[in-house]
């Protein structure tokens, strides 16, 4: 006769605890769905990148007028190939992926933590904002630098590894760490004006009441509005960053930086790659916060 076995059954609510238990954080949860947004948008608007840098890294005088946007694309694929607007594509991603989940894990902690969850006003969502992308700039500031080296076409670089090396050799710790003020006077107040606007304008249109199918256009929508109007507000900051990454010997000190451009390129010379910065902050935000509230709504976390 065959025993039938004895073995207790689990209990549904048991089930249920061991499955909470295995459940990530939910801070992890906001990294890893940021680090999905970013990768998705570093993709698509790489080559928006790499034509700001190559506007920026122009010298003043570009023959009889200053080469535009259009024009260097054009240079660009007849000189160095269709996929030439993808390099600096490695550094970018080394940079996004965990920088975009960096920002979105410390978003989603210091709104748990100072806010309780709670809806933030429009100063806490500045203050949200330039705390979260600080964190998030200081730790990727290196691969910043070699980043803005790639795209610029001006090194030699071979690896990601291999630029940090060098980096470090010839001009030492400072090197990974140039322009951090000017990065962070325009990471921080971007993603603070950002925030600010992409919360208000989210007030505004009362998404709540919408069509769950529009949500997501509604939220793409909100984040290019605000990415446009903290673009603008933050280009001089990323001029200057790009300038002083690019030329340390030359550029050593923000004011000093500041100085050389305006009397090489007058007060249009803060705007130098303006319009593909502006595009491409624009969609990359407002993609990447597309797919991490989408994501954080499919996992039962308020984002």
């Amino acid at each position: 006769m065959i025993q039938k076995s004895r073995a207790p059954l689990l209990k549904t609510q048991d089930v249920g605890d061991r499955v909470e238990t295995l459940m990530l954080h939910p801070a992890i949860k906001a990294f890893l769905c940021g680090s999905i947004g970013g990768t998705c948008s570093a993709l698509l608007f790489q080559p928006l990148d790499l034509l700001k840098t190559r506007l920026q890294s122009l010298p003043a005088h570009h023959g009889s007028k200053r080469i535009g946007m259009v024009s260097l694309l054009c240079k660009v694929v007849r000189t160095e190939s269709l996929l030439g607007l993808w390099k600096g594509m490695s550094p970018s991603i080394a940079r996004c992926v965990p920088g975009v989940g960096i920002y979105f894990g410390t978003l989603y902690c210091m709104k748990q933590y100072f806010l309780l969850g709670q809806p933030p006003t429009a100063l806490q969502s500045v203050m949200l904002g330039i705390g979260s992308r600080a964190v998030a700039g200081v730790c990727l500031l290196p691969i910043t630098v070699v980043k803005a080296r790639y795209e610029s076409g001006q090194y030699g670089y071979e690896s990601i590894r291999g630029a940090l090396k060098n980096i470090y050799q010839t001009e030492g710790h400072k090197g990974l760490f140039r322009g951090l003020t000017a990065t962070l006077l325009r990471d921080a107040p971007f993603s603070g004006i950002y925030l600010m606007f992409y919360n208000q304008t989210k007030k505004v249109v009362m998404k709540d009441e919408l069509d769950a199918a529009l949500v997501p256009f509604v939220n793409f929508s909100c984040g290019a509005f605000a990415g446009i109007l903290a673009s603008l507000v933050t280009q001089p900051a990323d001029v200057v960053k790009t300038h002083m990454q690019l030329s340390p010997e030359k550029f050593r000190r923000i004011d000093q930086t500041v100085t050389v451009i305006f009397k090489d390129y007058g007060l249009v010379g803060f705007f130098h790659g303006g319009v593909p910065r502006a595009l491409r902050r624009t969609l990359m935000a407002a993609m990447a916060w597309t797919v991490y509230e989408g994501m954080m709504a499919k996992m039962g976390l308020k984002s």
